[in-house]
């Protein structure tokens, strides 16, 4: 049975957690009286379907049901969360707590997506203020995992933690800010930054478009993997932060920044930055724009995952979760009939598998196929454990058939077969599917060896018995078309 989220205030940022929670399989209720909120959260979910999937090399749960509802009372209904994402007026959120509260589960967590009220402003006035935190999030909800998750003390230690379980379960990362201040913690360092770009727009010293390259190619890369304090305590070198802070302390004494100092916003300075940035970016759409967002958000995230480290590391994990949930067979001893080919891989095509003809390029089917070697590995006891002591599979020879094409977001299986296994090899059949269409084959000859010589050596005992079990098993199907072919060979 599906959860259930209601979505009070369709936006960018309303549309965005639509997204989250209705891509990992929550149903999703939606409150917005604005007439063209269906279009524009159809928008955003059209976006965040082409792009989502692709940070998870894992399939996403069946989505779930997206409904639209005339009142506030009606979406509320069975929800198990609540977020608010109404404009930044406090006395409309306060008026939507007190209708949506006289309906919604006195156990239901209610959070605001609030970029700058405190909880305890939010809770003034509530029936039950100790159901309602601040949950704010970073635009694309649907890709970016921070949540500043803000309580105070009339939230229990329950709440707080359940509300941390659901947010960390939809492959997001709850940062607990445990002691309320105006705009949280990220907000402030924006304003900050964005008060000194205003300054130097105003006394011409740099244009908009230079600000973001002064970003996006130097401090903006380093903060994405390392954040602030962590990037200086390297800049520090091998004496470390504090000796980055005395040699830099005394520049904070120097007028380098008007920080508390802000230029008044005129007409002209509006109207200035106005015509910079459509000069920059104004010959793309925002939807194009959005797009190219997602696409590099994707491909930098994808790049940490390969460290598993900083929001890489919160979607591996994420991903754990969700072949977990999704069933994926993690030993022999899971395998319900060993006599069909085992899914060895289940997830979507993302964007930097693509090639220059827009479909998956070739040197990604063997990434998928190799995945679901290394799955058969573990299935069979070859896990990083039994790696550990010394003993893994080496590939020999690989031959991959190119049967049909498939583009981004497509969701892609694996089914695996063990043709053969004895001494100290192993034969696998790998099948790649999109739904029922067969997009390519992997025959694969892999040899098992001693990590400590180098030369082949005979598997385990567990290995062994679990190899010759599927085997076994798999023997009474049909040899598959196209085993045993070489390149150029008639079919």
């Amino acid at each position: 049975m599906s959860n259930t989220a209601a979505i009070i205030g369709g936006g960018v940022i309303g549309g965005g957690w639509a997204a989250r929670f209705l891509l990992n399989g929550w149903d999703v209720r939606v409150f917005d009286p604005d007439p063209e909120a269906q279009r524009k959260i159809g928008e955003v979910l059209d976006n965040a379907r082409r792009s989502m999937p692709g940070l998870s090399d894992t399939a996403l749960p069946q989505e779930g049901r997206l409904s639209f509802h005339d009142t506030m009372s009606e979406a509320v209904q069975g929800a198990e969360w609540i977020q608010e994402s109404v404009p930044e007026r406090l006395e409309l959120k306060h008026k939507v707590y007190q209708t949506l509260q006289a309906d919604c589960s006195e156990t239901a967590v209610i959070g605001s997506s609030t970029s700058g009220f405190k909880p305890s402003e939010l809770q003034d006035c509530a029936t039950r203020p100790e159901q309602i935190v601040v949950t704010h999030p970073f635009n694309p909800v649907y890709l970016l995992p921070l949540i500043e998750l803000v309580p105070t003390e009339k939230n229990s230690a329950d709440l707080i933690a359940r509300a941390k379980a659901t947010l960390t379960a939809l492959g997001m990362y709850p940062l607990h800010v445990k002691k309320e201040i105006d705009a949280h913690i990220a907000d402030r360092f924006l304003e900050a930054v964005w008060r000194e770009a205003l300054w130097l727009v105003k006394d011409g010293i740099a244009t908009t478009e230079e600000i973001d390259e002064a970003i996006r190619m130097g401090f903006g890369i380093r903060w994405a993997q390392m954040g602030l304090f962590e990037t200086y305590r390297v800049a520090g070198g091998e004496a470390g932060m504090k000796h980055f802070m005395a040699q830099f302390g005394p520049c904070l004494k120097w007028p380098w920044t008007k920080l508390m100092d802000v230029p008044e916003f005129t007409d002209e300075l509006v109207d200035l930055i106005a015509g910079q940035s459509d000069a920059q970016s104004g010959q793309h759409s925002i939807r194009e724009l959005e797009r190219i967002r997602d696409n590099n958000l994707v491909s930098m995230m994808r790049a940490l995952k390969a460290q598993n480290w900083g929001a890489g590391a919160v979607m591996n994990a994420h991903d754990v979760r969700l072949s977990a949930e999704a069933g994926m067979v993690r030993h022999a001893s899971d395998i319900t009939d060993a006599t069909q080919p085992i899914t060895t891989v289940r997830r979507a095509v993302p964007v930097d598998w693509l090639d220059y003809n827009g479909h998956m390029t070739e040197s990604r089917y063997l990434h998928a196929f190799a995945d679901a070697s290394d799955r058969l590995m573990e299935i069979i006891g070859c896990d990083q454990d039994y790696i550990a002591t010394g003993g893994s599979f080496f590939t020999a020879e690989t031959h991959i058939r190119h049967i049909d094409e498939t583009h981004l977001g497509a969701r892609i299986e694996v089914h695996t077969r063990v043709l053969m296994a004895e001494g100290k090899k192993m034969h696998l059949w790998h099948e790649m599917y999109a739904g029922d269409t067969l997009l390519a084959t992997a025959e694969h000859i892999l040899i098992h060896v001693s990590l400590e010589t180098r030369r082949p050596a005979p598997f385990s005992p567990e290995i062994a018995a679990n190899l010759e079990m599927i085997c076994k098993a798999q023997s009474g199907l049909e040899a598959p078309e196209g085993v045993g072919r070489y390149v150029g060979a008639p079919r």
